[in-house]
């Protein structure tokens, strides 16, 4: 009750119980200040990257991404050739990959692009990737992962590699 209507979104509902926690006394350490070997690095993981053909789909998700990001909406979306398959909102990413699986298009599978929202507060609430999002994008037909370096928490990433390489998908961390 005394959040009230402070919370329209994921961020504004976060920064309210840190707020609310530190009025208490506590502090709120960031999961990067104990683990920072779980920020995604720049580059691909595993041995596939993206092609010349996937940049206008990966520059415009980053685009979207970025958008949505700023209304508090979501922190992913799907493209594929060009079109907006999908945005991430309360439902989180996995259930966003499975329904863009259902709708994507013949052809080039989708792109599935998860950033920060640009005001976010990374001690907080940060992207996350890690085997088992690999798994329901390999497993809808997606030709790759894009990722903000850095900005990203890349669960196990030895088996995000592998779980890569297997399904021929690139996972890639963007600046």
């Amino acid at each position: 009750m005394k959040i009230g209507f402070k919370s329209l979104g994921d961020d504004g509902l976060l920064s309210a119980i840190r707020g609310l926690l530190e009025d208490e006394g506590f502090k709120v350490h960031s999961v990067q200040d104990f683990a920072e070997d779980l920020l995604a690095p720049t580059g691909a993981v595993g041995k596939y990257e993206p092609a010349k053909t996937d940049m206008p789909d990966i520059e415009r998700g980053l685009e979207v991404a970025r958008a949505i990001g700023e209304l508090d909406v979501g922190q992913a979306v799907v493209v594929q050739e060009g079109l907006v398959l999908g945005v991430e909102a309360i439902e989180g990413t996995d259930a966003l990959i499975n329904r863009c699986g259902e709708i994507k298009r013949g052809g080039r599978g989708p792109i599935l692009v998860k950033i920060c929202k640009p005001q976010q507060d990374t001690s907080l609430d940060m992207p996350t990737i890690g085997p088992t999002t690999l798994d329901h994008a390999a497993f809808r037909g997606f030709r790759g992962i894009i990722f903000q370096a850095g900005k990203t928490l890349l669960i196990d990433p030895q088996q995000v590699a592998e779980h890569a390489d297997n399904a021929k998908m690139f996972v890639y961390g963007v600046e």
